[in-house]
């Protein structure tokens, strides 16, 4: 389902102190709820979002937006649960304090973000949906 969920990801460098990546997402791609939890005594991954082409609609905890722009896909909305919405556009940046719960969808160009953080240790996100 790669073309309705998930992303393409290019990391420049990502050492025990900080991390920079490009986030490729195809045209209304969605990128999974998830969170950086805890790990080996760090508080969890802090990233900023940095919009470089297209419009990222990205959702975090915080108060419900009451009419989201855009929906996950249909058949895997169960597990979507954070529906506060902020929309990036190109050059408009956000960022996610660790062990936030997360998800991102591309509007219908695509997107591309850059995404600035704190080490990044993907092995260890916690997926909302317990198929991934």
């Amino acid at each position: 389902k790669l073309n309705k969920l998930g992303l393409q990801l290019f990391v420049y460098v990502n050492t025990d102190r900080y991390c920079a990546k490009e986030l490729v997402l195809f045209p209304e791609q969605t990128c999974p709820e998830h969170r950086h939890p805890p790990v080996d005594g760090q508080k969890g991954k802090e990233e900023t979002f940095r919009c470089r082409y297209g419009k990222v609609y990205l959702y975090v905890e915080g108060e419900k937006t009451e009419v989201p722009a855009v929906m996950p896909p249909h058949e895997d909305i169960e597990h979507f649960t954070v529906w506060h919405e902020i929309q990036l556009t190109p050059g408009e940046q956000y960022t996610i304090p660790p062990d936030t719960k997360h998800w991102f969808k591309a509007g219908s160009e695509g997107a591309v973000v850059t995404e600035f953080s704190s080490t990044s240790t993907d092995d260890h996100d916690v997926f909302t949906d317990p198929r991934i």
